[in-house]
């Protein structure tokens, strides 16, 4: 008996193995996280220049809530959802910074927090250094990374340390220099957006650089 269902099984012709059905948890949740976080980087980077008055500091705040944070909240938890997770944190510490950024703004103008007028510089203050410790933090952990996301993290660090500076020292010049960091690495994020377009429509990827460590 053994050897004759040895043998048929031999005889047999083998079956193909079934293709996986593409399903809501499957892709690149980097296909929306990158661009909203580029319309959000764009929105706060021309309120830093100055294109909108200094008193509309709101201004990118719509963009920024229902745009940008939602959008890398979306990408964490799809990220989360097919096994990512270095870039579900990513992606969900960004959603965390951009959320938080639009409720302190929002609180800040409405008095939500019980934050006094001549307290703000210091909350203001306290959120930036709070996010660029973060921030720098994430630019360590991508060194195995290829070196584009090293340098994206790193300019977001840089931008939250200048207008930290210029939040202190109450300059108009570090506030504009922080909003040109701003569109460095929103152009980077630009990118790195037409690098995952690229793989998801069934091209090649752009070159994003060798990782600062190996290993």
């Amino acid at each position: 008996m053994i050897a004759s269902d040895t043998a048929t099984s031999h005889e047999r012709p083998a079956q193909p193995e079934p293709e996986p059905t593409p399903g809501p948890l499957s892709g690149d949740p980097a296909l929306i996280g990158v661009p909203t976080f580029i319309v959000g980087s764009i929105a706060l980077g021309l309120t830093l220049v100055g294109f909108v008055p200094a008193a509309a500091v709101g201004a990118p705040v719509a963009i920024i809530l229902a745009a940008t944070g939602i959008g890398q909240l979306v990408a964490a938890l799809w990220a989360a959802g097919i096994g990512q997770s270095a870039v579900a944190s990513i992606f969900g510490t960004f959603a965390g910074f951009w959320l938080s950024y639009g409720f302190l703004v929002l609180g800040l103008t409405h008095g939500w927090f019980g934050v006094p007028a001549e307290s703000a510089t210091a909350t203001q203050a306290l959120f930036l250094t709070s996010w660029a410790v973060v921030v720098g933090l994430l630019t360590l952990a991508t060194l195995r990374l290829p070196v584009a996301y090293t340098l994206l993290f790193g300019l977001i660090a840089t931008a939250l340390t200048v207008v930290l500076f210029a939040t202190l020292q109450d300059s108009a010049g570090l506030q504009t220099l922080g909003g040109y960091v701003v569109f460095i690495f929103a152009a980077l994020g630009c990118y790195l957006f037409l690098h995952v377009m690229s793989l998801a429509t069934g091209g090649r990827g752009l070159p994003l650089g060798r990782p600062l460590l190996s290993g």
